[in-house]
């Protein structure tokens, strides 16, 4: 039959009723409009991933940016990357589709969108520098929950020998528990289904914040006055000119790390559905958790600094800032690392899912990586498991895992991977994403002012990796690979 023939043939409207449940151009009852199953994400879901990825451990580590920093320039330095990631955050929403902000093509990753939009070389410079940070993120975040783990069996033998016994422990035991917890949790095939896991995430980090700002309120009531002082941290015998001008540099790169989300920004909008646009749901997301941050930031890092000066700890909480209540300090450390456990899914879902494609894209007729086997699990639906997905994230955790055993200092590396990240991922690719998106004239006034804006944020960045690496170079003369003890 050819087609005219079929053109001239009539069938009633109900002979293919169930044609409305298939992909069509504007999406339907089950799909999007680019043939996906409906995307169901909320602002609420969305703020919840973004809270769990950025409240992460480093916000207890903001008492000691402060305390390098000052009552005046840490409070300010702090509002400032607040402001600076609101700001591109919003210039990356706009990057999710290409051309129209509600039916043009989907950027489904952070990647996607910068092929879209700069194309070239900037695409291999983009992915080498994302996926290294979401990799770096992963060993740091490896870290942090070791530390915490061993916080609790610490204030515990603490407790018990009243402080007579210093309590070393190997950070090994740890790490390898959080790296086997991983593996199971990674095998969760995509951002649409951690949903529950970043909403219990996003709750532990209220809890632990909580409590370490609560712990510093109490102790600056305790104590009658605000200590610290308006330049920061006092050069004396302990810290010399040069020392202090490298934390200070290093306290920029821990604040930076602090905001660094827009990594995982587009693959977040990618799980929102529409109406009303991504772009606008996604803004609406990012102002509510900026907010909600930058509050608990200040309060912990200000309260912090005011309850210790200049002796504030790398972490209010494992850093032995407070003894008692042990119980408390315990259940602030566990929602750290049930906290941590989610976060590292969140940063690490838009790394296995690029591998995963491009795989998929190498080897289309391999079995070992398409094929989806059927597991029924009782009273709820059956598991998809697949071969390739369970091998290779099962390797990924476990050689971070291995480096987490080998690099085990904590405050420099997350200070040098917010260096090396904030810049050309939260900065400068949404500004020139932006820029060629909409098409802005080149010295236009608009265009001066976000080169500006670029420029003086890759100062800030050089400045930060500088006392990072110095905090890093002094950390390789006294590790011992697989012998750390805390």
């Amino acid at each position: 039959m050819g087609e005219n023939d079929a053109a001239k043939i009539h069938f009633p409207p109900q002979a293919f009723s169930v044609s409305v449940d298939m992909p069509s151009q504007g999406g339907s009852k089950w799909f999007d409009d680019d043939g996906r199953f409906k995307r169901t994400g909320t602002v609420w879901t969305a703020s919840a991933h973004v809270i769990t990825a950025v409240i992460g451990s480093g916000v207890l580590s903001l008492a000691w940016a402060v305390a390098q920093l000052g009552w005046i320039a840490g409070p300010a330095v702090m509002f400032l990357f607040s402001f600076v990631t609101y700001y591109t955050s919003t210039l990356l929403c706009a990057c999710y589709r290409t051309g129209d902000p509600v039916n043009g093509k989907r950027n489904y990753t952070y990647m996607d969108a910068v092929r879209s939009n700069l194309g070239g070389g900037m695409v291999k410079v983009c992915g080498y520098v994302q996926y290294l940070n979401l990799f770096g993120v992963a060993i740091s975040y490896t870290i942090a929950s070791s530390i915490s783990m061993m916080a609790v069996k610490r204030s515990n033998c603490f407790h018990k020998t009243r402080g007579k016994d210093p309590c070393h422990m190997n950070a090994n035991p740890y790490m390898i528990a959080f790296g086997i917890a991983e593996i199971i949790f990674s095998q969760i095939p995509d951002f649409e289904k951690l949903w529950w896991l970043s909403i219990v995430a996003a709750i532990m980090s209220f809890t632990y914040s909580s409590i370490g700002l609560g712990l510093g309120v109490a102790e600056v009531a305790e104590a009658e006055k605000f200590r610290g002082s308006l330049t920061g941290i006092s050069i004396g015998p302990g810290v010399t000119e040069t020392q202090k001008l490298w934390r200070s540099f290093q306290a920029l790169g821990d604040i930076a790390f602090a905001y660094s989300y827009s990594i995982i920004l587009i693959e977040i909008q990618d799980t929102i559905k529409s109406p009303p646009s991504e772009a606008k749901t996604m803004k609406k997301a990012s102002l509510i958790s900026v907010i909600v941050t930058t509050l608990f930031y200040m309060l912990c890092g200000c309260f912090g600094y005011a309850a210790f000066g200049d002796a504030s700890p790398g972490n209010l909480l494992t850093g032995f800032g407070f003894y008692n209540p042990y119980w408390l300090l315990d259940i602030a450390n566990v929602a750290i690392v049930v906290h941590l456990v989610g976060a590292y899914q969140v940063y690490c879902q838009p790394l296995f899912a690029f591998i995963e494609k491009t795989a998929a894209q190498r080897f289309p007729d391999s079995d070992f990586i398409a094929k989806e086997i059927k597991i029924p699990i009782p009273g709820s639906h059956s598991y998809n498991l697949n071969l390739f997905r369970l091998v290779f994230r099962t390797i990924f955790v476990i050689i971070t895992t291995v480096i987490s055993m080998l690099l085990p200092f904590f405050n420099d590396v997350v200070g040098l991977l917010g260096a090396l990240g904030f810049w050309p991922l939260t900065v400068y690719f949404p500004v020139e994403m932006y820029i060629a998106q909409k098409k802005i004239p080149k010295w236009s006034t608009r265009w001066l002012c976000l080169q500006i804006l670029s420029a003086a944020c890759l100062i800030i960045t050089i400045a930060a990796a500088a006392g990072s690496v110095a905090g890093v170079v002094g950390d390789l003369k006294t590790v011992k690979p697989f012998k750390t003890n805390y």
